[in-house]
């Protein structure tokens, strides 16, 4: 196999460190403002990652059956500094969603707002939100 000159390997590598900005996207990328929703449901998951977090919901449709969403998030630092941990909400907690809904039409959103048993209102929205 043949050397790999210096320049050739430093190309390499500046490729390799761009490939995690071409998987993030922007909010009107993948998600449409003019499609508000709001969704009350029980919490199954809430994965704290980076670049976004996520918050999975079970929700009755209007035939009572239970449809999983997925809720993208701000970043775990961004959620951190607005006091939101890994365990602030926990399975089995029942709460209300706003956001807006994805534009390839699953059921999936961007959460702008959670609203908690108690009424505490947290903010998850990313800096990129609409508004």
């Amino acid at each position: 196999m043949g050397q790999v000159s210096g320049w050739r390997l430093a190309g390499m590598l500046l490729g390799l460190a761009a490939l995690p900005a071409l998987a993030h996207h922007s909010f009107a990328a993948e998600y449409d403002q003019d499609k508000p929703i709001k969704l009350t449901g029980t919490v199954t998951k809430f994965d704290v990652t980076n670049p976004h977090s996520w918050i999975y919901i079970d929700v009755k449709n209007a035939d009572g059956k239970l449809v999983n969403w997925g809720f993208e998030t701000a970043s775990a630092a961004n959620l951190y500094r607005r006091g939101i941990r890994k365990d602030t909400v926990k399975p089995g907690t029942v709460v209300t969603i706003q956001g807006y809904l994805a534009k390839d039409g699953t059921n999936t959103g961007n959460a702008q707002t959670m609203t908690l048993p108690d009424g505490t209102q947290m903010i998850l929205g990313t800096e990129q939100n609409p508004g």
